[in-house]
């Protein structure tokens, strides 16, 4: 069931501001082990006299006795040790789809809706841990590029692109009748703006695959941490078993009877090639397909994903 507040399908710029609040139960840990000795504001398995408190463990030989948590060993009479983790910063890079095939949904908001609200959090989450927050925002109504920055503005301009590109009612109508490869144009900007090590979010549909995804996709990754966050509505993946059904296209609404026997298996050969092509995009590229159904709450959905130590899996 589609939600029936207004950001179902269209979500502004004030609506994307609030899932600042939803980010603070959320945290977005590290991708990769970092290897540098820049300081900053990125968590390091290090340990040593740094600003992030990691633990308290018994005192070993050698510590040093100003690191000694005093409290704890008048508590439990032996001495114990604080330990710390040095704290590094890496720039975070959203790559946002918010193409034609994006204004659709059936259930929960528009799957351009949920593109937003996912790279949203996702930046709040970046900025809230003290990393550089960029990203690049594409659709026929523009194409963004935000380099990363470690600012509360970089996050209000990214917000605001990913606000203004989002398609609306009355512009459904004068959408591309074929869409362009913006995704590989993103991906090849991405290599660009991108430093070496950065974490890079993916958030598409990846209904406008080509031969060039895959490549430029494990270009990406050879240099950087990339997840995909591939956004799906339930009513692509399966149609309902009965009824007539109408669903909104460029030309207009097309029609199809959920009891048709041949279009059924006409439609579920699409999904399954599909599938097979993104499965085999991903393998080479070196990628997990992490789905994100429009039915399910971005927050929880992104609970699931963002695994210890940024591991998506």
């Amino acid at each position: 069931m589609m939600e029936t507040d207004d950001t179902a399908i269209q979500i502004g710029l004030p609506g994307l501001i609030r899932l600042q609040a939803d980010a603070r139960a959320l945290r977005l840990p590290g991708a990769r082990p970092v290897r540098t000795r820049q300081a900053g504001l990125q968590r390091s398995p290090q340990r040593g006299r740094g600003m992030a408190f990691a633990e308290v463990r018994l005192y070993q030989p050698g510590d040093d006795i100003r690191s000694i948590d005093w409290r704890v060993t008048a508590r439990r009479q032996s001495p114990h040790t604080k330990l710390y983790e040095e704290e590094r910063e890496r720039p975070v890079l959203l790559i946002c789809d918010l193409g034609p095939t994006l204004f659709f949904g059936s259930q929960g908001a528009y799957k351009q809706v949920r593109c937003a609200q996912l790279a949203g959090i996702l930046a709040w989450l970046a900025l809230a841990a003290g990393d550089q927050v960029g990203g690049i925002v594409f659709s026929e109504q523009g194409f963004l590029v935000q380099r990363p920055a470690r600012r509360k503005k970089a996050v209000l301009q990214l917000l605001d692109a990913l606000a203004r590109f989002q398609h609306s009612p009355q512009t459904r109508a004068s959408l591309q009748r074929e869409r362009s490869h913006n995704l590989d144009i993103a991906m090849q900007e991405a290599r660009r703006v991108a430093h070496t090590g950065s974490r890079i979010f993916v958030l598409s549909d990846f209904l406008a695959l080509t031969d060039e995804t895959s490549r430029l996709l494990g270009a990406l990754t050879r240099h950087n941490s990339v997840s995909t966050l591939r956004i799906v509505d339930p009513l692509e993946q399966k149609l309902p078993a009965s009824g007539q059904f109408a669903v909104a296209g460029p030309d207009g609404p097309v029609w199809f009877n959920g009891a048709d026997r041949r279009f059924q298996e006409a439609f579920q050969a699409r999904v399954r090639a599909h599938e097979q092509s993104v499965e085999r995009c991903f393998r080479m590229a070196g990628v997990l397909d992490q789905v994100v159904s429009t039915a399910d709450d971005p927050a929880q959905s992104l609970r699931l994903i963002l695994g210890p130590r940024g591991r998506i899996g």
